[in-house]
């Protein structure tokens, strides 16, 4: 099976850097993704946020770095979230790669 996702988006906002029990370094964030989809023909508008978790060096401080507005591309995998918050659905993108964009991108 297959689970793998890329999405860009706007860093809405970071978590902060926490570590885990082992001391592996995990920041959250929060990615709002608006676009237009073609679905049966037609073009739709797309928007929607969901929670990011980057674990490990140099990606969860990466993210924690990247102040809120800024243009991102995450790859990863999705997953259930053990948080839970009102923003977000209790899937989350898992990070396995991030890059900052340029504004135009």
């Amino acid at each position: 099976m297959s689970n793998h996702v890329e999405l860009t988006g706007w860093l809405v906002e970071a978590a902060g850097l926490r570590h885990s029990p082992a001391g592996v370094p995990i920041a959250r964030g929060l990615i709002e993704h608006e676009s237009q989809q073609t679905e049966a023909g037609a073009s739709r508008p797309i928007r929607f946020r969901v929670g990011v978790s980057a674990a490990g060096t140099p990606l969860a401080e990466q993210l924690n770095e990247l102040p809120a507005g800024s243009p991102v591309r995450v790859s990863g995998y999705m997953r259930r979230s053990r948080q839970r918050t009102p923003d977000t659905d209790p899937i989350i993108i898992s990070v396995s790669r991030l890059e900052r964009m340029t504004p135009t991108e």
